[in-house]
């Protein structure tokens, strides 16, 4: 039993985790500088790869994740979050490159970026509440399938000392923290058998064959083309898409890490920074960006980050990989990221969610909604479709469930010359024609009441209904009273009836 004077250790919390708290504290600023530079390391891979899917130089690529890890570093709303080029953007990107060139990325980067900017001042991002659990569940363990499969050709099919490597990165990075936890085992992990295939000589697929990596940063970006009807037409369907998709990705990374850090975070200032960002490395990098859900997972869950230290650790890290050590992070071997990278997709996948015993208890549609948002989601390789889809069929199968909640108890009085409907439920346009075929107009005698005290209505589709039920009854000569509404829906409905045609 624990004594009265024993003194409990205080919780860190996120507000707690000031960058002056962790700058301040020793142990916080090791633990926030290791954990962004194991993400740098696992952003390198994956944004050289998504350059290629762009159709772009992967130097623009690196550059452009620095621009946008910093600059969200500062001005995001969800501190240890990792924004970089990110494959869902590259995606949308490639296309238009491949049709019309890359001159036409700078403007479709700055309207996508504008366009971000504008949702997050008017407050769009309280849409984020719209989505539901099963899409969530379905988003996270699309994204965990996503992350495992894209590291499968860097282990299956290759030679056996690639497994080799790739058994030793798995034994450090899951028993390491058995015995030191004061280092982070990935870290650990690319260090210890970097060193060893190069002081063996191995010679394994590594970094460098993924891209170039020249050292240096690039010049500024420049228009080159003309801001014209013709220029616009090129590119408002790729910057829509660059918009939407990288809000829609950013705002789910970010609903993530406050469920796994339990602190919450300015949706709102993350889509406006978000466009800042997108802007800044259009003009210098050259390519937009989103969260990178798999390294934002090795930053707040491998490296227990919680603080803006560690991705601005991340992007100073890359930066200097980038321009001054791009030779001694060209010789890390792929299999060693890919096997972090695998630990981090079983971990990102809700296991919980895909028990038998959880799916037996759920119902039918959450299942389905979620089934399906991992299909479409690893199908089209697209997590921003994949969540579309699965919202989609959520609004389509709750429309259904509700359009039956309404209930009209009738009640005869003792002399048979009256009867009373008791309504109970919501009126709106999904349950207003259900509400319809609650009354019988044949056979009720001439005095109707509907009593709305348990029941309220929510637009011009209730009204609409209840005009057509007394209209319904006036062809029997019957007198209709309508009673118990609220205020709102009082006057709601005083405004509206006989108008509705």
């Amino acid at each position: 039993m624990t004594k009265s004077n024993d003194v409990a250790t205080p919780r860190v919390v996120e507000s707690d985790l000031s960058v002056g708290r962790v700058l301040r504290s020793p142990a916080l600023l090791t633990r926030e500088c290791l954990a962004g530079t194991i993400t740098a390391l696992a952003l390198i891979p994956e944004v050289i790869s998504f350059s290629v899917i762009a159709g772009v130089d992967p130097k623009v690529s690196l550059v452009a994740s620095v621009v946008l890890c910093l600059t969200l570093s500062i001005l995001g709303g969800r501190p240890a979050m990792v924004t970089a080029a990110a494959g869902s953007v590259a995606l949308v990107i490639g296309p238009m490159v491949h049709a019309h060139g890359v001159e036409y990325i700078l403007p479709a980067v700055v309207m996508g970026g504008i366009i971000q900017i504008l949702f997050g001042l008017a407050g769009l991002s309280r849409m984020m509440r719209y989505i539901p659990r099963s899409v969530m569940l379905g988003f996270v363990n699309a994204l965990g399938v996503l992350i495992f499969f894209a590291q499968v050709p860097h282990v299956w099919g290759q030679s056996p000392l690639v497994w080799v490597f790739f058994a030793a990165t798995l034994a450090i990075v899951l028993l390491l923290p058995r015995v030191l936890k004061s280092v982070p085992s990935p870290l650990v992990a690319i260090v210890v058998v970097t060193a060893v295939a190069l002081l063996m000589g191995y010679r394994v697929p590594n970094v460098s064959d993924e891209g170039p990596m020249s050292a240096g940063l690039p010049d500024f970006n420049h228009l080159m083309v003309p801001l014209n009807l013709q220029t616009l037409q090129i590119i408002w369907p790729t910057a829509l898409s660059i918009a939407f998709v990288g809000l829609m990705e950013s705002l789910l990374t970010a609903k993530l890490v406050d469920d796994i850090t339990d602190t919450p975070s300015s949706k709102r200032r993350e889509s406006w920074a978000l466009g800042v960002a997108n802007i800044f490395a259009g003009f210098y990098g050259g390519i937009a960006g989103c969260a990178m859900i798999g390294q934002t997972i090795v930053n707040v869950e491998l490296g227990k980050a919680r603080s803006r230290v560690s991705t601005v650790a991340a992007g100073l890290v890359l930066l200097l990989l980038v321009t001054g050590l791009s030779q001694i992070m060209a010789q890390i071997p792929m299999v060693v990221l890919a096997a972090i990278m695998m630990v981090v997709a079983v971990k990102t996948v809700n296991w919980h969610s895909l028990q038998p015993a959880t799916l037996k208890r759920m119902p039918w549609s959450e299942t389905l909604v979620m089934v399906l948002t991992v299909i479409v989601t690893v199908w089209t390789g697209n997590l921003a479709l994949g969540v579309l889809a699965g919202v989609i069929v959520a609004i389509m199968l709750f429309a259904r469930r509700i359009a039956h909640v309404i209930h009209a108890q009738r009640s005869l009085s003792e002399d048979g010359e009256s009867v009373r409907y008791l309504v109970r439920g919501p009126l709106f346009f999904a349950s207003s024609n259900d509400l319809f075929e609650h009354f019988d107009y044949a056979h009720d005698p001439k005095n109707v009441t509907i009593d709305l005290t348990h029941a309220q209505i929510w637009d011009a589709s209730s009204v609409a209904a209840l005009d057509a039920i007394e209209y319904r009854y006036q062809r029997y000569g019957t007198q209709v009273t309508i009673e118990g509404l609220d205020d709102r829906s009082n006057d709601f409905h005083r405004r509206l009836t006989g108008n509705l045609g």
